[in-house]
């Protein structure tokens, strides 16, 4: 199957989420929460991250993560992740509980698609003060790809992780996954780069981009979201209407897409210093505001 076919599937099993000028959502991918050991790159950005997250849910944005959330690759199981960042799954239930969350799998946490796996580890979980069980992410589904359709425009935003285009990353993420258990996590402990990753590999990274450029090229301009690259994208209208979010393991930041007011923005969230010598978490825009209108295909 080429990776035009596996976009086009995406997109026709996408989840559609109805929105307007007044819908706030904020898009991130690429956490790969770790276990908080030395190969858990999440780690340096946990506090920006948990930040950026609580300051969203308290202004009421909708939070799509865009896959790679989890690092299901060097983790064996979610159990030791979700011990490292609790507070983290703990804000993201209350996301959930709201039915603010919306969740897609990418190459790192494909094992989300099953359903089964999702019902075994991410609904509950054990709460070693209470001695039992306690609720964490009851109900919910993982999805390949979302689309969110303007309830008065009907423009449509695809949504998705971006391994679609990724032949490796997307057929063969079994083998993947066990090369980085089995070798590349020992080795980036030491500083040595997992060339299979498109985020560490530029000339790969450049291929996969314009894989989804030709899919949007062959859907009419369809506006989409993507991750997996790592590279934060924003394109102006009247060009390719391809975004990406970027990640949350860039050194010392995070960036992230927002959509609020009928406008779309490029973000990132990092640590400053005060004139008086103290650290602050910040937010910059890097890119916009532009009207979501002015992509629409004329």
């Amino acid at each position: 199957m080429s990776a035009n076919k596996r976009l086009q599937k995406a997109y026709e099993s996408a989840k559609r989420i109805p929105f307007s000028d007044t819908s706030k959502f904020i898009f991130f991918s690429d956490c790969h929460r770790g276990d908080n050991s030395f190969a858990d790159d999440f780690a340096n950005n946990r506090n920006i991250y948990f930040h950026a997250l609580n300051h969203y849910y308290r202004q009421g944005f909708q939070y799509c993560e865009l896959g790679d959330g989890d690092e299901l690759w060097e983790n064996v199981h979610f159990e030791p992740i979700f011990e490292a960042h609790k507070n983290v799954f703990q804000l993201l239930r209350q996301f959930h509980l709201e039915g603010r969350l919306h969740m897609v799998w990418g190459n790192h946490d494909m094992v989300y698609r099953n359903p089964s796996y999702v019902e075994k580890h991410l609904t509950h979980y054990f709460e070693p003060i209470e001695g039992k069980d306690m609720a964490l992410f009851e109900g919910i589904v993982y999805h390949e790809a979302l689309i969110l359709q303007h309830k008065v425009t009907g423009q449509e935003i695809f949504c998705t992780h971006g391994h679609q285009a990724d032949w490796w990353n997307y057929v063969c993420w079994r083998i993947g996954r066990f090369l980085v258990r089995v070798l590349w996590k020992p080795l980036q402990v030491v500083g040595i780069a997992d060339p299979t990753s498109p985020a560490k590999n530029y000339k790969e990274l450049i291929r996969i981009e314009r894989r989804i450029k030709r899919w949007i090229l062959r859907n009419n301009l369809k506006m989409t979201i993507a991750g997996h690259t790592h590279r934060p994208r924003f394109p102006e209208p009247g060009q390719i209407p391809f975004f990406n979010d970027g990640s949350c393991v860039h050194p010392r930041s995070i960036t992230g897409i927002e959509l609020e007011n009928g406008e779309i923005s490029l973000v990132k969230w990092h640590i400053d210093t005060k004139p008086d010598g103290t650290l602050q978490i910040v937010r910059v825009l890097l890119e916009g505001p532009e009207k979501l209108a002015d992509y629409i295909p004329t």
